[in-house]
């Protein structure tokens, strides 16, 4: 008998606005994100600043609205002096967190200049590792503060006459984690976090903040850590921080496509710690979410271990991604909108070349990878009310993970243009899925389009030599009959329905 699986959303039932930087992303100072990545002057695409045009290209074709940087790891041995003023001034550092040395040619101005070019804003992360209170006063005040003080005029001499206005600021990176160049117990970075954030939000009151959560769901110190640390922030920061990757090194692909609901437990777990503190604190104030680092990571590990140290920009944690990991990528980003009631930010790790979407050869060709379509179809379909799913799905069980669904699925309502966009997972892997969504409350609609991606192989990779092999397709086979949706959904695909609401 074949698979079946329904969903019904209400127009009046939505989980909420999705905020537009669920679709953000992430460049840090590793790899190749940024040298040969993002910057590589004297690529016959580079611009007059160094900026790869064809990048630049690919990332507006996403739409991403904020990205996260200096880092990660990076920024918590990191001084944010060395990346300013004339280039051939600036020092060259031994970078600890990845064993490279940092040039320093790209830093602070040039990101906020190429964030720009790029149609996104910059989410500044602080480094709270090797430094503190002073300089995260400073920086705020180099980048955001209008002119007459020292730093704003030093950025003034450094040809930058407007500020930057970065709004978004992370309080360090994953300081709970050993691997952490000035890791901290939650006491102790609950306290310099709030002292930080104290005079960040003097220096500029429009800012707002994140503070680290736990580095994953299966650090030893989560739920404690959390509750500590807001313990000490709550009133002063406006987001906490969840970190999250997934693998598939054990060739278990019926788990790894049921990963997501772990994401779906972390967010749960968190967003309860931060009921209790506000409960505790008797605040009237809901602290939101920043899922600042998510993806698929494991492809790397082996290779970079062979790497030799000390250079300028390895190539470093360069995932080479497959089918199946554009299906996990889809399932966290449903995942993602099923929460956006409470994660406002989210930024898929990272941006270019490491762990990325977006590949390069130093000199030569960008092109996309396989996760590059479900996050470029989240990010241009998704934005609007995301609407509550019922979903009634057939489920199968892994030795890790039971009751999976075989249907992955959420809507998104954009009322301006007037479209109902579905995403939809079909987990099996020997099976179509017939699938069938039930929008009574919408009235009738006509489709626009249904893509599809999919490919027979699920190891199947993009690379130079070949760029589209795995790559989305139109003609779909959903059809509408009045306010309801029926499709057959091939087995371990990707699916993006797009409805229009008739007048």
């Amino acid at each position: 008998m074949a698979l079946s699986a329904k969903m019904i959303v209400d127009k009046d039932f939505a989980i909420g606005q999705v905020d537009d930087r669920l679709y953000g992303s992430f460049i840090e100072h590793l790899g190749r994100a940024v040298y040969g990545g993002i910057f590589e002057p004297g690529h016959p695409e580079a611009d007059d600043r160094g900026f790869r045009r064809d990048v630049l290209r690919m990332v507006k074709e996403l739409r991403v609205p904020i990205v996260r940087y200096p880092g990660g790891n990076f920024v918590s041995g990191y001084d944010w002096k060395d990346g300013i003023g004339p280039v051939e001034n600036r020092p060259r550092r031994l970078e600890l967190a990845w064993r490279t040395v940092e040039p320093n040619r790209f830093g602070l101005n040039e990101f906020a200049d190429w964030a720009k070019a790029a149609d996104s804003s910059v989410m500044w992360a602080i480094n709270l590792g090797t430094q503190g209170i002073e300089d995260a006063r400073n920086v705020v005040e180099y980048a955001n503060h209008p002119s007459g003080s020292y730093w704003s005029d030093l950025r003034v001499s450094h040809g930058y006459r407007e500020p930057h206005r970065i709004k978004t600021w992370c309080l360090g990176n994953e300081m709970d984690g050993p691997w952490q160049i000035g890791h901290k117990t939650a006491e102790e970075y609950g306290r310099i976090a709030l002292e930080a954030a104290k005079v960040m939000k003097w220096t500029d009151p429009s800012i707002e903040l994140v503070a680290c959560g736990s580095s994953g769901l299966g650090m030893a110190t989560f739920a404690e850590w959390e509750a500590t640390v807001l313990d000490h922030t709550y009133e002063h920061v406006d987001y906490l921080s969840l970190h999250t990757y997934y693998g598939n090194a054990d060739n278990d692909t019926p788990t790894f496509l049921a990963r997501s609901l772990q994401m779906d437990d972390f967010i749960r777990s968190v967003s309860a710690i931060c009921d209790y503190v506000k409960a505790k604190k008797r605040s009237k104030k809901t602290m939101y979410l920043s899922f600042d680092e998510w993806n698929v990571w494991f492809h790397s590990h082996e290779s970079d271990k062979k790497l030799e140290p000390w250079q300028v920009a390895p190539p470093q944690l360069e995932d080479v991604y497959t089918m199946e990991d554009a299906l996990v990528v889809g399932c966290m980003l449903i995942s993602l909108l099923k929460h956006s009631d409470r994660v406002r930010i989210a930024c898929l790790a990272q941006l270019v070349n490491v762990i990325a979407p977006i590949m390069t050869e130093n000199g030569g060709a960008a092109w996309a990878q396989t996760i590059y379509y479900p996050y470029m179809h989240a990010s241009l379909y998704g934005r609007g009310r995301a609407l509550v799913p019922l979903v009634q799905s057939p489920k199968y069980d892994t030795k890790e993970i039971t009751d999976v669904p075989y249907l992955e699925s959420v809507a998104v309502h954009n009322e301006e243009s007037g479209e109902i966009t579905i995403f939809a997972v079909n987990r099996s892997l020997d099976e179509e899925l017939r699938f069938e969504a039930d929008l009574r409350s919408f009235g009738a609609c006509s489709l626009i389009e249904h893509l599809v991606l999919d490919h027979a192989d699920l190891k199947a990779v993009n690379t130079a030599a070949d760029p589209a092999r795995v790559s989305p397709r139109a003609g779909g086979s959903a059809k509408v009959d009045g306010s309801r949706v029926g499709a057959s959904l091939a087995k371990a695909s990707w699916n993006v329905i797009r409805l229009r609401v008739e007048p």
